[in-house]
């Protein structure tokens, strides 16, 4: 058995991946208990691009990402992070973003 200590952030990369304005926002319609066709609806997009959104096929920009994230009621500068992180990850940067107010 391993002593090392391992932080929970890269704990929880290696047993969930990365966090994803996706996973921010299916995290945020689960704990709603809302379908992916009533939070479309709630957002005004189409349930095919919650889903792309949720997967990660499609990036949304910081200026959506707030948004969503107030139509949500949802930390904006969580989002705004996911949402830059993920275009960070996507350009194959290894940068962390870290937002300060």
């Amino acid at each position: 058995m391993s002593t090392e200590k391992v932080s929970l952030g890269k704990f929880l990369d290696k047993e969930l991946g990365p966090f994803t304005f996706g996973s921010f926002l299916r995290g945020a319609r689960a704990s709603n208990d809302l379908s992916q066709v009533e939070m479309a609806k709630l957002l005004g997009i189409s349930k095919s691009t919650l889903c792309d959104i949720e997967k990660g096929r499609q990036l949304v920009s910081p200026e959506l990402a707030v948004k969503i994230a107030r139509k949500c009621k949802l930390s904006i500068q969580v989002a705004v992070e996911a949402a830059l992180q993920d275009q960070v990850r996507k350009a194959k940067l290894l940068f962390k973003v870290n937002l300060v107010a």
